[in-house]
């Protein structure tokens, strides 16, 4: 971080998150262990990111927070990591920024830096061969009329029209991002639901292998789980692929998949439905219950794709259980429920 901050004026400050300084007492960084992971792994999801709609989903995760001190000044950090994407952001380069172009944007707001930085990427895609792909040429140059290094004559505002037109674009991106997450939480929940049910019942339970790292109200997932799943039997490839089901119960310190689950949001049921399907035939040889978890405004599509007459003639049954039922009697099976066939009570299908 020190070589960074110490590479030019611009970058002055950048540090700032990252040491102990307590005459600004900013207990939001500092002394809030939740914000301290949060930041951590906003970084780590930056560092390893490799396209333009990961880091602003990032950027908008991380501003729904609320950690005081950590506004667009962390831009800069995140200037290194992808420099042709993220433009660096300071004071002088915000005051260059509005003597340039006759704006009003503020400090502190990951809102208006974002609007700021469609603009950049507009005027540095249109003068490139003055500039460079690295956008710390452009932020230099605001920095130095910020400064008042560099005098900037005969600005033009930004026509209303261009600004509307990037403010319906960030509206737009922020909207499907929250979204996203929304749905990510849900999936998150009803995943927290099945493990917590399967336990109770006396399963042997397991998640998705990438999803080992979740947690639901400070449950983590890998505590709940096992570590991976037992020796199915079958070859390598189908293993891994079923390892991938949202939620598996097995039959206690054995490898006998008791019910399966796979959890809907946006994407298409009839995938997850395969998925199943897949499992079913891997293991014939095994009982299994196969569940479709789905948001309560999908019910009809659900109906209609277990309709379909491919699946209708495979001797696979499924149920499913709406989003709404699993969360009002997850308590109630985990208290008087018997086995599996307690979720029968709660679930629909085309049978009944």
């Amino acid at each position: 971080m020190s070589c960074i901050a110490e590479q030019k004026q611009v970058f002055v400050g950048i540090a700032h998150p990252f040491y102990w300084k307590p005459k600004l007492r900013i207990p939001d960084i500092y002394e809030n262990e939740a914000n301290k992971r949060a930041f951590g792994q906003f970084l780590q999801a930056c560092l390893t990111a490799t396209k333009e709609e990961q880091l602003l989903r990032e950027i908008i995760l991380l501003d729904q927070k609320k950690i005081k001190g950590l506004g667009p000044a962390v831009a800069s950090i995140l200037y290194f990591l992808h420099p042709t994407l993220i433009p660096p952001f300071n004071t002088a380069i915000v005051n260059g920024f509005n003597k340039l172009f006759g704006e009003n944007i503020k400090l502190g707001s990951w809102k208006e830096y974002l609007r700021m930085r469609e603009l950049i990427l507009q005027v540095n895609n249109k003068f490139r061969p003055h500039l460079s792909t690295d956008l710390g040429a452009i932020g230099g140059l605001l920095f130095d009329i910020g400064d008042m290094k560099i005098l900037a004559t005969g600005q033009q505002a930004i026509a209303t029209e261009d600004i509307l037109k990037i403010e319906r674009q960030l509206a737009k991106r922020h909207k499907e991002v929250m979204d996203e997450q929304l749905e990510d939480n849900l999936h998150t929940e009803m995943q927290y639901h099945l493990l917590k049910v399967g336990r109770a019942l006396g399963y042997d339970v397991s998640c998705a292998s990438n999803d080992k790292s979740k947690k639901f109200q400070d449950d983590a997932f890998s505590f709940l789980c096992m570590g991976t799943i037992p020796d199915l039997g079958i070859d390598k490839e189908t293993q891994t692929t079923i390892g991938l089901i949202d939620v598996l119960w097995f039959e206690k310190h054995t490898n006998k998949v008791a019910a399966a689950f796979e959890v809907e949001k946006s994407t298409s049921i009839y995938s997850g439905i395969l998925r199943l399907t897949d499992l079913h035939y891997s293991l014939g040889h095994h009982v299994t219950s196969l569940y479709l978890i789905v948001p309560d405004n999908r019910e009809k599509e659900v109906r209609l794709q277990l309709s379909r007459p491919s699946i209708r003639s495979s001797s696979a049954s499924f149920h499913y259980i709406l989003f709404s039922e699993l969360r009002t009697h997850c308590d109630a099976i985990c208290k008087f429920g018997v086995d599996k066939g307690s979720l029968v009570k709660i679930a629909s299908s085309l049978d009944f």
